[in-house]
């Protein structure tokens, strides 16, 4: 008697297998490495993903790949750009990223946001209005991880940076998306900041940047076009005369006020040129590699910074001491000081 058609087993056993082997391939350091020194992009993802994952597992093989990219790194132009709401950043990232790429340069976008958690991934729709730019095969765009602290968010950037560089990317644009203490971790990390400004938009409005003003190595006015092109030269005046006021800069470099009209394309190349002046004047006068440096020692401290924070609020029996102490300062049985310091103390004995 016959047993009939024998029933195909549900489960793919040759797909399972081949998901393992993959798996593992994908937990090795050598896999990223050999992938980035390719320039395979989406290894490069990868890589990039592991970097931002707070993952243990992650966070070491993220650092075996960071120690063997280092020495490939450091090769790139580096460029800060920050601005107040409204100026056009999308518009002006996408417009001079392209002229970049058109003169023969690798170009990679990084976003820096702390706030994103708040504020709904407003990256994720920068990165949708560049469609040009995200398409463009000499360009990659990467948003940053959404939530954490300003440190964590700017340690990770810094991180991708040296990824990206070992890529082949030639031209770094780190874009900040907050307004605050996100311009300050930029500039601590690039080579030249740029400010875009906004022509009469009001005395509330720009003295949020009062101080950022003295960071930018260059303003530049945005949408001079249509109408709005005489209020833009005489914000450009304006502007100019400010930044005469303010002490000589340690890099022997006078900041510059520009405008450009991104939309149509105007005084991309000036910007452009007056970026390349700036680097030519630094690293002449050693002001560029002096910059690198200063940047990696502050890196080294930063990240020390960051993993004590870090260790201390995972360490067990912190979280308990806290909420302790909280109701105790609520209560004003403790001050705020006495609280912190009672707590400190039992960490330190642990």
């Amino acid at each position: 008697m016959s047993d009939g058609i024998k029933k195909p087993d549900p489960i793919n056993r040759e797909a399972v297998q081949k998901f393992r082997e993959q798996k593992k391939k994908i937990l090795r350091p050598e896999y990223y490495i050999k992938g980035i020194l390719n320039h395979d992009r989406t290894i490069l993802s990868q890589a990039i993903t592991l970097v931002e994952s707070s993952l243990p597992t992650h966070q070491k093989i993220a650092s075996t790949i960071i120690e063997a990219c280092i020495p490939h790194s450091a090769k790139s132009l580096r460029i800060g750009i920050t601005g107040v709401p409204g100026v056009g950043k999308s518009t002006f990232i996408e417009a001079l990223g392209k002229k970049v790429t058109g003169w023969g340069r690798k170009l990679a976008v990084l976003a820096i946001d702390p706030s994103s958690e708040r504020s709904g991934g407003s990256i994720m729709g920068d990165k949708t209005r560049m469609e040009n730019l995200s398409q463009d095969p000499d360009a990659f765009i990467r948003p940053s991880p959404s939530g954490g602290s300003l440190g964590g968010v700017a340690r990770k950037t810094r991180e991708t940076i040296i990824l990206c560089e070992a890529a082949g990317f030639d031209t770094i644009f780190v874009e900040t998306v907050g307004v605050g203490q996100s311009e300050t971790a930029v500039h601590s990390m690039v080579d030249f900041f740029l400010l875009l400004m906004l022509a009469g938009a009001g005395d509330e409005l720009q003295g949020i940047k009062r101080g950022i003003m003295e960071m930018a190595d260059a303003i530049v006015i945005t949408k001079a076009d249509g109408a709005n092109v005489q209020k833009a030269d005489s914000a450009m005046i304006e502007f100019t005369n400010a930044l005469h006021l303010f002490p000589p800069a340690e890099s022997g470099w006078i900041p510059e006020a520009l405008t450009c009209s991104a939309r149509e394309g105007k005084g991309l190349e000036a910007i452009w040129q007056t970026i390349l002046s700036y680097t030519d004047r630094t690293r002449e006068n050693g002001f560029f590699q002096l910059n690198r440096d200063r940047q990696a020692i502050y890196r080294m401290y930063d990240f020390i910074d960051e993993t004590l924070k870090s260790d201390f609020y995972i360490h067990p029996g912190i979280k308990q001491k806290l909420e302790k102490y909280e109701k105790k300062v609520l209560k004003r049985e403790l001050s705020a000081y006495q609280a912190a310091q009672k707590i400190l103390s039992g960490y330190r004995k642990k």
